[in-house]
């Protein structure tokens, strides 16, 4: 029977899935938009956009599977010291975790016996989970976080490629910027609260490293092309 993911699991693959969508905006908008601003040529344009995500895809699905794959050999390594430090040094790896509980304001006595019946339990989980801040056996699959980005990565291009090319030459540059400024904004908030964090300072970076993006192809395209 197949294991069920965790929580932190899941979160980790939709991150990526979320990062991978930000990533499609923002960097096909800066292609569009930079060669927007050198040429009005809508084939050129098209072109330049539809490069761009399907190099992003594959750039972000082996990025997200190189990435995860080092975190799980850093656990790995991780659990390993800590069996060996198991075996050489238990006590002090039994104090270590009592007074981490000491020292979150637990009675030494209540946080001695916990710590015993923790120890007891699985010395190894316990202390992997102190020292390093994971969970033995939790390990976000790399397949999964790869395939995640490489179907996020294109959806989100999607919006400024259509954007820059489906709207009037007189608007296009516009509208496209607005688009991609709401979008950002979305995803923004939605990777804030994934993390747990503030989620107006989210948005808000999201949307002003987009906007300097867009800017600066812009203007360099335009000087360019002109």
């Amino acid at each position: 029977m197949k294991k069920k993911q965790t929580l932190a699991q899941r979160i980790n693959i939709m991150r990526a899935a979320v990062m991978g969508a930000n990533d499609g905006i923002l960097s096909v908008a800066g292609i569009v938009i930079g060669v927007a601003g050198a040429t009005t040529n809508n084939f050129a344009i098209f072109i330049s956009g539809i490069s761009g995500m399907l190099a992003g895809t594959v750039s972000m699905a082996m990025g997200e599977y190189v990435s995860v794959n080092t975190q799980k050999d850093a656990q790995r390594r991780a659990i390993m010291t800590q069996k060996t430090a198991l075996k050489d040094e238990y006590d002090n790896e039994f104090n270590f975790v009592k007074q981490k509980y000491i020292d979150d304001g637990i009675d030494e006595e209540l946080a001695s016996q916990a710590t015993s019946e923790m120890m007891a339990q699985d010395s190894l989980v316990t202390t992997v989970r102190e020292r390093y801040g994971f969970d033995v056996g939790e390990y976000t699959s790399p397949y999964a976080a790869a395939v995640s980005s490489m179907i996020s990565f294109p959806i989100g291009s999607i919006l400024p490629l259509v954007a820059i090319t489906m709207l009037p030459n007189s608007i296009r540059v516009l509208g496209t910027f607005i688009a991609v400024v709401i979008a950002l904004s979305a995803t923004g908030f939605s990777a804030a609260a994934l993390g747990n964090a503030n989620k107006l300072n989210g948005v808000v970076r999201n949307v002003v490293s987009g906007i300097l993006t867009m800017i600066v192809t812009y203007v360099i395209g335009s000087l360019i092309g002109g």
